[in-house]
């Protein structure tokens, strides 16, 4: 079985990519010309998912049997400075990958296409857990362009018959992790607390948000399993099943240091409009696959605190 991760250097990508070669895969990434992968286990393609010959001429050389497509402009936060680019890459992106399996004669790959649980927007308390009957309220455009990167590929799948499966992915964590991501950038601060690098201040944003929080480790894990027994045209919710709030998040972090640390709302870290509660229904997931998450966010927390405690800072 030979895939191909697209957007793969990236955070999710390693941890994929680590996954599918445990199970015996063949594995290619493509990355974006310059950039390093977090790990050398695989070939790695200078891809630009804009140029859309660029992605026929791989997939002809390649022709992977499976395509996770991954690559996207996925911070909230970076969205909301540059909406253009968003729209590029996380829609026409997208598109451009479908058109280019469309022009490759007798060629029909399995594509898994990651989207999110910021999708769903503000839910009314009622629809709380969020299933996928669920209607969608972006309310960001990072999940705006989500919301219509997903209609995309239920109507390619539907009108050109392609074997096209979406995630409604939520929040997912673990060592490797950008600080742009809220459990990194609690955990990045509090070891620059720990070493004396930081004033014993935590600057952060919105605490009341509640998030559905997995580890990355049980996310890439559900990801093959839809490629393994996953329904063509369909929508999957990959989640923990469980809200929590940041704040509940933040003391869980500040319980496994030793630091004495006061916290600090920072209002630039606040966005224009945040959802109040995203959390998943995993049912459709556990009945198709057999999936459901096995490890402890405790867990997830203490290993991430392990690894910025290992970075030079």
């Amino acid at each position: 079985m030979k895939s191909l991760i697209v957007g793969g250097a990236g955070f999710v990508g390693f941890y994929l990519t680590a996954h599918l070669l445990e199970k015996g895969e063949e594995v290619a990434i493509t990355k974006l010309p310059g950039e390093t992968p977090q790990t050398d286990m695989a070939a790695a393609y200078d891809l630009d998912i804009l140029n859309k010959g660029e992605i026929v001429d791989l997939l002809s050389r390649l022709r992977p049997d499976r395509i996770y497509h991954l690559a996207a402009l996925a911070s909230v936060a970076l969205c909301w400075k540059n909406p253009s680019a968003a729209i590029d890459v996380n829609i026409k992106g997208a598109v451009n990958l479908l058109d280019a399996v469309r022009e490759i004669p007798g060629y029909s790959p399995r594509i898994l296409v990651i989207g999110s649980g910021e999708e769903y927007g503000h839910v009314r308390p009622e629809d709380i857990p969020i299933d996928e009957d669920t209607p969608v309220r972006p309310g960001n455009i990072y999940a705006a362009t989500k919301a219509a990167q997903g209609l995309m590929c239920g109507i390619y799948a539907r009108a050109y018959g392609m074997d096209i499966m979406t995630v409604r992915a939520f929040n997912h964590i673990g060592p490797e992790q950008a600080p742009i991501y809220v459990a990194a950038d609690f955990c990045r601060q509090v070891v620059r607390i720990e070493k004396g690098l930081q004033a014993p201040v935590m600057k952060v944003g919105n605490l009341s948000a509640r998030r559905d929080f997995s580890d990355v480790r049980d996310v890439v894990r559900a990801y093959r399993l839809l490629m393994e027994y996953g329904r063509a045209q369909e929508i999957y919710n990959v989640g923990s099943g469980k809200a929590i709030s940041i704040e509940e998040l933040l003391h869980m972090i500040l319980e496994i240091s030793d630091a004495r640390i006061n916290v600090e709302v920072d209002p630039a870290r606040l966005r224009p409009v945040d959802v109040p509660v995203i959390e998943a229904d995993i049912t459709k997931i556990s009945r198709d696959t057999g999936w459901k998450p096995e490890i402890p966010l405790r867990e997830t927390i203490s290993r991430t605190l392990e690894y910025w405690r290992g970075k030079d800072e």
